[in-house]
């Protein structure tokens, strides 16, 4: 993963944050000077908080685990989209729709109504359907398609959400928060960093800006993917080598085993004859006497 540097920050105008007089204190020791009113933003500390909260996000990634992204105003919604694809990971780029995280089964059960569709599509049963229940079931499904079709193979809870814009995305950040999820966040000037567990400083206004924070943390949930793929990968010949030798003590178990139990039976067979002799040489003595 290549580092970002300052230079590439302020080139993509992650730097310029919002007018002074709509700021959120709790960010000042994340801004660095104040320009015609508006404020900008240290890109010493956007770095050294991206690096932080990309390698969180690796290692989330690493351990098996789903990111969902969330950004829903138009210039970051498509951006974000493209990235969580790219990874395979849960999404929401329309409306995040109030209990999405806190009222989860509710939620996969309009999931199942858009499977329970497409499955009647594929097997043709929806062609015994009149026209208007047909057409009403398309609009339900395209709706449900467009809000919760980012999340449609999620099963469970995430472990963490990334969310562009704290301001907007309030309710999911109060959701994650409410169920312990970890939270990671672009963070503007106008927002309280406090809310989040891992906050970015940085424009989450402008696409360029939004674009170059997302790229970097999806390029560091792509390293963690890979490591985990490659460790499973090495572990499978280590299981076949274990199950091998398992099998062979075993194998030496069992022989020892038989061993033991035949070792009395010849111990047994071997005092028995002896025992034969004396008695024999016993009548010889008696007959010699007689």
């Amino acid at each position: 993963m290549a580092k970002l540097s300052t230079k590439d920050l302020l080139q993509a105008g992650v730097h310029f944050g919002h007018l002074k007089k709509k700021w959120n204190p709790k960010m000042s020791e994340y801004i660095f000077a104040e320009r015609k009113g508006i404020h900008l933003i240290d890109l010493n500390k956007t770095v050294k908080e991206l690096e932080h909260t990309a390698a969180a996000m690796k290692q989330i990634a690493y351990s098996g685990k789903k990111i969902m992204f969330v950004a829903t105003k138009k210039q970051a919604k498509e951006i974000v989209k493209e990235a969580a694809k790219s990874v395979n990971m849960p999404y929401v780029t329309e409306r995040w729709y109030g209990g999405m995280l806190t009222n989860f089964s509710t939620i996969r059960k309009s999931i199942k109504k858009m499977d329970t569709y497409e499955k009647m599509v594929k097997e043709g049963t929806i062609n015994s359907l009149n026209k208007r229940e047909r057409l009403m079931m398309a609009r339900e499904n395209d709706k449900l398609d467009r809000t919760l079709g980012g999340i449609a193979q999620l099963n469970r809870l995430p472990a963490a959400v990334f969310v562009v814009d704290i301001n907007k995305e309030h309710i999911a950040i109060a959701e994650a928060t409410k169920l312990n999820v970890k939270t990671f966040a672009l963070v503007d000037t106008n927002c309280d960093p406090t809310k989040v567990d891992f906050a970015v400083p940085g424009n989450d206004d402008a696409a360029k800006s939004v674009q170059i924070i997302t790229d970097y943390l999806v390029s560091a949930i792509k390293e963690g993917l890979e490591e985990r793929k490659k460790d499973k990968d090495n572990e499978k010949p280590l299981e076949a080598k274990a199950d091998a030798e398992t099998a062979e003590a075993d194998a030496i178990v069992e022989e020892t085993q038989a061993k033991t139990e035949e070792a009395p039976k010849a111990e047994k067979k071997t005092t028995k004859k002896p025992a034969a002799k004396k008695t024999t040489a016993k009548k010889a003595e008696e007959k010699d006497a007689e």
